[in-house]
């Protein structure tokens, strides 16, 4: 019986595959709206009070509230790291902001723009290399609008389409390099990527700051492959290393032999020195079977007869 997949892994999938667009403004200005409409409003129907008595408080009041309600929709505010691109019957009329900005209702409609340095996930992304292995590369792009003229009037929606250029960047990026390549220049792929994304994006006002890697995933057989290659590795420099020690060993030895050779007391200082290491312990026992002293007469007797 096969499983049905959680609703809320399908959504984590599916967030995951394109950029989501954020709302980028946040109302600063419903105070000092809410302070201009109830003041137009109160204003109103007191002079209706005063001019017209009673009877005509209904009408002053309903025209008031329309007239309070037009007034407080023309001021709106923008933070310090905003700027409102204005658009009057569809036409672009000015960039405003930050701070308060008079836009008329109806014949006005304004869109703000984050120019803060912002961020975008760029989700795995299935490349097969120039050396035929498939890989799944997820990154992080960092950008900044520099134009928000530019950004709100050349492309529908920014974050979205440098979101798409940067993945079809990374695709082509690195599927013209091989996995060794992939693994060991993640500095020169990160600022090829950057590159070419920043070649297209200044025309839509946009610049990036940095585009950076973070997950490379491989196949489970390639990753067990590459992790006996790499215990294969070391055991070779381990036993290349073992046998330059062993080769340095004998040439010491041999140095030390010929040493000894060519000094007559050297032999003696040796076994002595033999002999103290030995006998550094009382419950050993060290019994020399032939003198050194008749060792070395019979030696100098076989150099006589030759």
């Amino acid at each position: 019986m096969s499983q049905q997949p959680d609703l809320a892994e399908v959504s984590q999938v599916l967030s995951k595959q394109f950029a989501k667009r954020q709302h980028e403004h946040v109302s600063l200005g419903g105070g000092l709206r809410l302070v201009i409409f109830f003041g137009i409003f109160g204003l109103s129907c007191g002079l209706g009070l005063l001019v017209g008595g009673p009877l005509a408080l209904p009408f002053v009041a309903t025209l008031g509230f329309f007239v309070a309600l037009w007034a407080s929709r023309i001021l709106r505010v923008a933070a310090q790291w905003e700027r409102g691109v204005v658009l009057r019957l569809g036409k672009l009329h000015k960039i405003d902001g930050p701070g308060v900005m008079y836009i008329f209702p109806v014949m006005d409609n304004v869109r703000f723009v984050d120019t803060r340095t912002l961020t975008l996930d760029i989700p795995h992304q299935q490349v097969i290399t120039k050396d035929n292995v498939p890989v799944q590369v997820d990154g992080v792009l960092f950008f900044r609008v520099d134009d928000p003229e530019k950004a709100v009037t050349t492309v529908q929606d920014y974050r979205f389409a440098i979101s798409q250029y940067a993945q079809a960047s990374l695709r082509d990026v690195i599927g013209g390099m091989s996995l060794d390549e992939l693994l060991s220049e993640r500095d020169q792929i990160q600022a090829s990527i950057e590159q070419m994304v920043e070649a297209h994006s200044t025309s839509w006002g946009i610049h990036i700051d940095s585009i950076r890697l973070l997950d490379i995933n491989m196949p489970e057989d390639l990753k067990r492959m590459m992790s006996r290659q790499a215990s294969a590795e070391r055991e070779k420099r381990a036993t290349i290393t073992k046998a330059e020690g062993d080769r340095d060993a004998a040439l010491n030895l041999a140095a030390a032999a010929t040493t000894m050779a060519t000094s007559p007391g050297a032999m003696q200082l040796r076994t002595l020195q033999t002999l103290d290491g030995l006998g550094s312990s009382p419950s050993n026992t060290v019994i020399l079977a032939v003198p050194v002293e008749i060792m070395e007469a019979i030696n100098a007797i076989k150099g006589e007869k030759k």
